[in-house]
């Protein structure tokens, strides 16, 4: 069943619309690679960026199979973002998002990663893209206070916050976006991918959220926040009270479409849609992968 949702979404991904067969056999090439080849490979990435793939990365090696495998979202960063703007990679994983933003737009980036092995992927593709004076990248995690947490540590993608540590957890330093910040300027785009710990990031970011110089959010509210009690739509009404509104984006037409609430997935929010379009009409085009397609 599993299986079957990966090629699923990999047949039906958009960037994949006019060569679903082509997408499929890059699926079917990388698995056969893992099986004979142990070592890590270099995949590249956009025109300017690469990653490191190996087996077991699954929030990697989804960018093999489809291009940006957060097609929306990985597409609006790369035509809204501009040098040395600041970006906030909450969640960062191995550093899919943060490669985009700083090796491909040249964009500043802080990244915050909590999971030790993965804070070292993530430093590895900082280093292969010769990017350490774009990347500020922490071994931490984010909540609404100083302190420590218990994580999760072998679940990749869905690491997560848990309530008592054991041997299949670890404990992480944690400190505040608000505090993190206090010495640079506020950034313009922020993306939150903390598997249900969203609520407790943005109380210990209200300062950040305030400043109109921040101008997009995008998080995940997939309903993952129920496991510590909290009401995501709580997360949605408090965005719409600091004119953040919902939006859906599509980067082959370069167009933004407001939703009445949040997606179960990414949901992008926006403040001054003018401002974003804007960006968004007149950004470069970026070449995808070793492919001649552009968006």
């Amino acid at each position: 069943m599993k299986l079957f949702k990966v090629l699923k979404f990999i047949y039906n991904h958009p960037f994949n619309a006019d060569n679903k067969l082509g997408s499929l056999w890059r699926f079917a090439k990388w698995q056969i690679n893992c099986r004979l080849n142990p070592y890590p490979v270099v995949y590249p990435f956009t025109e300017h960026s690469k990653f490191i793939i190996r087996k077991g990365l699954t929030g990697a090696t989804g960018n093999i199979y489809c291009g940006l495998m957060e097609f929306e979202d990985m597409g609006f960063l790369l035509h809204f973002l501009r040098p040395k703007d600041l970006f906030v990679d909450i969640g960062a994983n191995v550093g899919s998002y943060t490669i985009l933003a700083s090796a491909e737009i040249f964009a500043d980036t802080i990244a915050i990663e909590p999971i030790p092995s993965t804070y070292q992927n993530l430093k590895s593709n900082i280093l292969i893209n010769d990017i350490q004076d774009k990347v500020k990248a922490y071994n931490i995690g984010l909540g609404s206070n100083k302190g420590k947490l218990n994580f999760t540590k072998s679940l990749d993608t869905i690491n997560h916050v848990v309530s008592n540590g054991n041997a299949n957890t670890i404990e992480v330093e944690v400190n505040t976006l608000d505090n993190i910040l206090q010495q640079v300027e506020v950034p313009v785009l922020i993306k939150i991918d903390v598997e249900g710990f969203e609520t407790e990031v943005l109380h210990g970011a209200e300062n950040t959220l305030a400043n109109p110089e921040l101008k997009a959010i995008i998080i995940e509210l997939n309903g993952s926040g129920n496991r510590y009690g909290y009401n995501e739509e709580e997360i949605h009404q408090k965005l719409l009270l600091l004119d953040f509104r919902p939006y859906g984006y599509n980067p082959k037409e370069r167009k933004l479409t407001e939703r009445k609430s949040f997606n179960n997935l990414n949901t992008i929010y926006i403040r001054n849609k003018e401002f974003v379009e804007n960006r968004i009409n007149t950004s470069r085009k970026i070449k995808i992968g070793n492919t001649q397609k552009t968006i």
